[in-house]
Formats: C-alpha cells, structure tokens, sequence
C-alpha cells in the first residue's frame, strides 16, 4: 500500500526540483537587457568604432527534462587590441551586477567571454582580433591610383572554397548565400580573416519556372509583389545568418531588380541597417542602383563578370578588361566566382594589376 504513496511523493519531490532548477535562468527580457548594456559597454570602449552583430543561439538543457535554453552569441571586433582589457573589466562588471559567472577563453582568433546564471549560459561574447593588417600584404597606393574592388559570390555551400579564397594576400569582398549549411561559418571566417563579408541576397529571376533554363527559386527570396513588412522580414531572417554582412548584393535577380515596387521596398531597410548595395546587373533593365541612390542608400554596380567563361585564360583575360575599366573610369567592381579557375586567375592576375598601379578595395570603398 505505501508504494503509490512512495510514488507520489517521488514525483512531488522532481517537479519540486525542476521547478527550482527552472528558475535559475533568465526571462528573455532580462537576457535582452543585458544584452543591451554588454552593446553599449562595448561602443564605449571602442568609442563605437567596433562593429557588432547579436545572433542568438540555442544551447540544450543541462537538466534533463528542461527544455532548450537561449543565449545571445555578441560578436565584437575591437579597433585595437589594447582595448580587449577594457572591454573584460566592463564585462566583469556587467556579470558582478546581475550575479552571473564569467569564464574566459583565449585563441588565435580572439577572446570569447561565456556568462553564466547558476550555470547556464546566457551569453557569449566573441572579442576578434584584429587580423586585416597582419593578414593581407600591405599597399600604398600613389594618390589618385584607379581602385578595384573584387566580389566573389554563391559562398556557402562549403568550407574548402572560401579557405582557397582567404589563403590569397588581397582585399577581397566575400558574397555569402543565406541558409546554405556553411553561411555563418563562412561568415565568421571572413570577417575574422580581415575580409569583407556581404549578403548574397537571392532575388526572383526573369528565368524561374522554366525548366529549360535550369533556374529555380530559392527557399527564401524577394519577389515581385511582396509587400514592405514580408521585404524587411525576409531581409532580417538572412542577415541571421550572414553576420558581419557590411552589404548586399543581389544572387540571380533579373525580374526583382527590374520592378521599382520591391526596389522601394528594400532601400528604406537597406538605409536603416547602415548597409550598402552593390547592383550585380543581371538584366540591362535593373533599376535597383538608381533607386538605392533616391532612397539614400549607399550603392555602386558591377562592371565585369570575371568568370562566364570558367578557364584561367579567360577569367584572365576578364581582370583585364576589368583593370582598363578602373584605369579608364578611376574605379570599377568586378564580379566572380569561386571556381578554382578563377581562384587560380586571382592568384596569378592581381599582382599585376596592383604592378600596374591599381588599387584593390572592398565593394564598400566604391558604394557612395
């Protein structure tokens, strides 16, 4: 007879104990408020010269039972190392305030701070060093030197290909395709590397539909007829995963580019996140860069696609229609992608093009 009752007080005592294990954590309010004051801190410290991306994350319960919990992974990039001493100190005090724990952890790339509330993660802060300098051979340019600036779109898709990319010693701007299993990693690659990181932004084709042309939508695009809320919406859910995107260009396009409504759409949301925009120019009918600049939107458009054609020689011959274009105009952006052939172009044809007094850039430098 006393064994249901053993029972009972057996199940009593567990809810007891999840209950009180569950209250040691943070309500999604507290968590965001820190948050806030961990960003502000940070601007601070930098004198808001560090650029700072928020991408929260799931982590699985200690306890079993409990559900999943949350934390905001902060991702930092200090202007000068020497400023990793204050942003600890303000960390430290930050975690004193609200009764958190901090851990730290140094690597090659930085340092990550992990706070903690009894033994939960709530954030992680990720201090990159400040690798552009190091990372990239350094170039003075005569004043008045034409500029270039190089993008490399469709990264994603895998690791191996933006490693070949980073191992070259040039300024590069790296177009990363939101969603794809290697979009963040990449991401955080790049920025961490020194390079510039910008959104691949898939847009509705003149072509899809058409099984002839091989084009299909992707799983999350802009298309013709969204309306300003599904734009902003669509914008904001690939940004989270594309951190550290400084810009956007457009992946495909040819049809969303071309309709002034969703153009308008994007711009006000582009100008609001500081971002920038590079028109790709995937139909000759684009209106996307006139109306970036209408709408105060830092923007530039593509001159040259480097690789239609996929061999070295030709992707050769491309960088230098694309130097006589910076010599001929002062600045040109030129487009490619990151087939081995024209990584192995890149490798071989910037050096001469830098020889012939050009200057490579990032997209951002040639965006006004």
């Amino acid at each position: 007879m006393a064994t249901p009752r053993v029972a009972v007080l057996v199940a009593i005592a567990i809810i007891l104990v999840l209950s009180g294990c569950a209250k040691k954590s943070l309500t999604t309010a507290q968590l965001r408020s820190i948050t806030r004051e961990i960003v502000a801190a940070t601007q601070d410290v930098t004198q808001r010269k560090s650029e700072i991306t928020i991408r929260p994350e799931i982590q699985p319960s200690a306890v079993p039972g409990l559900p999943p919990r949350s934390y905001d992974a902060i991702y930092v990039s200090p202007a000068d190392p020497s400023q990793t001493d204050a942003l600890r100190r303000s960390f430290a005090e930050i975690a004193r305030a609200h009764g958190l724990s901090i851990t730290e952890i140094s690597s090659s790339d930085g340092v990550r701070f992990d706070l903690a509330f009894h033994g939960n993660r709530t954030h992680s802060i990720f201090a990159a060093v400040p690798l552009a300098a190091s990372s990239r051979r350094p170039f003075v340019p005569a004043r008045g030197n034409p500029q270039l600036a190089i993008i490399v779109d469709d990264l994603g898709h895998d690791r191996a290909s933006a490693d070949a990319l980073l191992a070259l010693p040039f300024p590069l701007t790296i177009s990363v395709i939101p969603h794809l299993p290697f979009s963040t990693e990449v991401a955080d690659a790049v920025y961490r590397r020194g390079d510039q990181v910008i959104l691949h932004m898939p847009m509705q084709s003149e072509a899809e539909g058409e099984p002839s042309e091989g084009v299909t939508p992707e799983p999350i695009e802009l298309r013709v007829g969204m309306n300003p809320e599904q734009v902003e919406s669509d914008l904001r859910a690939m940004l989270e995963t594309v951190p550290h995107a400084a810009g956007v260009n457009n992946h495909q396009g040819s049809r969303a580019t071309a309709d002034p409504a969703l153009m308008a759409a994007l711009m006000p949301d582009l100008r609001a996140r500081g971002l920038f925009f590079i028109d790709s120019r995937t139909t000759a009918a684009t209106v996307a860069y006139a109306t970036a600049e209408r709408s105060g939107v830092r923007a530039a458009s593509r001159k040259v696609f480097l690789d239609d054609v996929a061999t070295r020689e030709a992707v050769l011959a491309q960088l230098d229609l694309a130097a006589r274009a910076a010599l001929r105009d002062g600045s040109a952006i030129a487009i490619g992608h990151p087939h081995p052939e024209t990584i192995a172009a890149l490798a071989e044809g910037l050096p001469r093009l830098e020889a012939r007094g050009i200057r490579l850039v990032f997209a951002s430098d040639l965006a006004h």
